[in-house]
Parts: C-alpha cells; sequence; structure tokens
C-alpha cells in the first residue's frame, strides 16, 4: 500500500456527509472532498444515476439504491480539481442498509477513474449511521484495502 498518509476528515464534514446520507436514505449519497486538513472543503453532489437509469436502464441497470453517478458538471470540477492547489482526496459515498465495504463494483469504478484519492463509504441504516470505512488503493493492484474507520451517529 502505498506510504501517503491518510488523510484527515474534519469531524464537522463527516456530519455532514453523514447528514446528507439520512437526508436521500434509502438512495446513495455521494460527493468528495477537496484537500485535507483545516483547508478542506466539503463537495456534497447530485446523484445523477436516477436519471441514467431512466435514459437506458440497458448501460445504466442500477438505481440510486445501490449505486451512485456525480452529476455532470459536479463531476467536470472533481475532475478539474487534479490540476489545482487543493486536489480532491476522498470520494464518498453511502451504502443504504448493507454495510460500509468496498463492492466490487466500487472496485471497478474507481480503477477505472483512475482518480488517486481515498474512498470513504458511510453505513446508513434505516435508523442510525453505523460506521464509516475508508479505502485505498494497494499500490499495483485491483484491490483496496480499509485505511480507517469512523463511529456512526444517530441522525
Amino acid at each position: 500500500m502505498s506510504g501517503k498518509p491518510i488523510p484527515t476528515i474534519r469531524p464537522e464534514h463527516l456530519e455532514l456527509i453523514y447528514r446528507q446520507a439520512r437526508a436521500e436514505f434509502p438512495s446513495e449519497c455521494c460527493g468528495y472532498i477537496l484537500g485535507d486538513g483545516p483547508q478542506a472543503e466539503l463537495v456534497a453532489c447530485e446523484n445523477q444515476i436516477d436519471k441514467l437509469h431512466a435514459l437506458d436502464p440497458e448501460i445504466y441497470p442500477r438505481t440510486s439504491a445501490t449505486a451512485y453517478a456525480i452529476h455532470g458538471k459536479q463531476l467536470i470540477a472533481l475532475m478539474t480539481s487534479f490540476d489545482s492547489d487543493k486536489p480532491a482526496r476522498i470520494v464518498y459515498h453511502s451504502h443504504p442498509r448493507v454495510g460500509a465495504y468496498f463492492s466490487e463494483e466500487d472496485t471497478l469504478v474507481a480503477i477505472r477513474s483512475g482518480w488517486e484519492v481515498d474512498y470513504l463509504v458511510v453505513d446508513v441504516q434505516d435508523d442510525e449511521i453505523k460506521e464509516a470505512l475508508l479505502f485505498r488503493r494497494v499500490d499495483g493492484q485491483e484491490r483496496f484495502e480499509q485505511i480507517a474507520r469512523f463511529d456512526g451517529a444517530a441522525l
């Protein structure tokens, strides 16, 4: 695994991510964090997978219950950030009712993107946020390992 330090997630950002996950439940929420430390900026995104699914269910067979797709303009801003002074360090999404794990689909999408970011997955259940796990790609491999865990919250 990379020798990169584990990025920090400010408590207020984690709370906002948890609130977004709860507000969008039972759909997956998504977003990203630009930069690291006290200057980091949280960008909550619109999950547009339901719109894509409605347009072409063969190409996009999944709905927001089990997938996410960052909205076009927000996706462009994310991609543009990699050439800026404050690149995205973390991409996040929630897993409604199924636990925080890095799924096979998450792995495929992350590898295809080629982004050098860590991925936060939030376990959102009917009545609570159980936890959030941070994953990082293992150097030169097509798999991700958990590098941090964050306690959940009853919201």
